[in-house]
């Protein structure tokens, strides 16, 4: 990608349009800005919308499509435990797909003349599908041709756009919707030949509700030591804890074992030094949230449920705190809560600092509304003043 068009896909997205994805049969959202928290009653949709974002700013790529099925469970387990195939029903409006079928994810940025544009579709095969059909056949071990028959019903793309730079891939579909997991020995199969690569250094990450793992939060936080990020750091954990003098990372040798939070840090309070899972989820949570803040350098950061195992009284620390990080290193935030502390602490947020160069928004998302409800930051503020509710 030229460096004028990575410039302009890296710049913050205003609108994002959805359609047919998921809950939505149309959706849009309007002025966005820095920092946008999405609000509204469970199953609105607030979660699919990060999704949908995370999508578009991958790029297309299929890593990002599985793991999102992989985050809701969306799969179907075969004849072994270890054979899975992603169900991409539930991708689609309505949890049923055929030929024809497709959704998309369109958004705009101020600073480009492009519309950034994401399509995965449903369609036949096209006759590359012998090659493919040979590579799943070693893949899953299967000599019986008729079970091969299975994988011939459908084929799923993806196209991915932004002014003359494009991404495509596709991969086959069985009959009862699963998508065999891309592999080194069996990778996507490209559709078409890109003018020009997608841009590598878009960064984006999505926190769910479920957390980070060790091992990628103690990747994180090897990064940033000896830096001056490194103190971003123990100013968000002193939000919680005052008395944290430093944190570290310990069995480093074990982290790919899937060891437990208690064991990948500690951190040295006065002069003692603790575990970090002994001091509570709200540290852990702010650890994840400021490092992943900070590895997203001119990029965006999806977080579902933000203010999970947060006091109120921490929130609006939190808040300045990502508020100083995102405007610094030029990071976009979209983030969902239930909690009126949430948003109330963003709006005090608002009124502090000066965000009328890009902006804080509420958008508030209701079941079967086509648009979500813009509010500003200043008439966030005004509607926790008034004791009016946003959610």
């Amino acid at each position: 990608m030229s460096a004028s068009a990575a410039c302009g896909f890296a710049a913050m997205l205003k609108t994002v349009k959805i359609k047919n994805f998921r809950s939505f049969r149309q959706f849009e959202l309007h002025n966005l800005g820095r920092i946008n928290l999405l609000v509204g009653a469970n199953n609105s949709g607030k979660t699919s919308v990060l999704e949908a974002i995370h999508l578009l700013r991958a790029q297309g790529n299929p890593r990002a499509l599985i793991e999102l099925m992989e985050n809701r469970g969306e799969y179907i387990i075969g004849e072994s435990k270890s054979n899975r195939e992603w169900n991409i029903r539930h991708l689609f409006h309505g949890h049923s797909f055929d030929v024809g079928s497709e959704f998309s994810v369109t958004g705009a940025t101020q600073k480009s003349k492009h519309l950034a544009h994401l399509t995965v579709s449903v369609s036949t095969h096209d006759p590359i599908r012998h090659t493919f059909r040979e590579d799943l056949s070693r893949r899953l071990e299967i000599e019986n041709e008729d079970r091969l028959g299975l994988f011939e019903a459908y084929d799923l793309k993806v196209d991915w756009s932004f002014g003359k730079e494009h991404n495509s891939w596709g991969n086959l579909v069985a009959l009862q919707g699963g998508l065999s997991s891309p592999t080194p020995a069996m990778p996507p199969r490209p559709v078409r030949a890109s003018q020009a690569s997608p841009s590598n250094n878009l960064k984006v990450e999505f926190l769910t509700c479920a957390g980070l793992s060790v091992a990628q939060v103690v990747k994180w936080f090897d990064q940033i030591v000896l830096t001056p990020e490194e103190e971003n750091v123990y100013e968000a954990l002193r939000t919680i804890e005052p008395n944290i003098k430093r944190i570290a990372t310990i069995n480093n040798n074990k982290i790919s074992e899937g060891i437990s939070a208690q064991k990948g840090f500690a951190v040295l309070i006065d002069d003692y030094r603790v575990p970090i899972g002994s001091m509570g989820d709200g540290i852990w949570r702010m650890l994840g949230l400021v490092l992943a803040s900070i590895q997203v350098s001119n990029g965006c950061l999806l977080v579902d449920e933000i203010d999970t195992g947060l006091h109120f009284t921490a929130m609006t620390d939190m808040w300045k705190l990502i508020w100083e990080i995102a405007k610094r290193l030029n990071v976009q935030v979209f983030a969902t809560t239930h909690s009126s502390d949430c948003w109330k602490s963003l709006a005090a947020v608002a009124r502090k600092y000066d965000t009328s160069d890009d902006g804080i928004t509420i958008q508030r998302i209701e079941r079967n509304q086509s648009k979500g409800v813009v509010f500003s930051g200043e008439e966030t503020f005004l509607a926790s003043d008034m004791g009016i509710e946003v959610r």
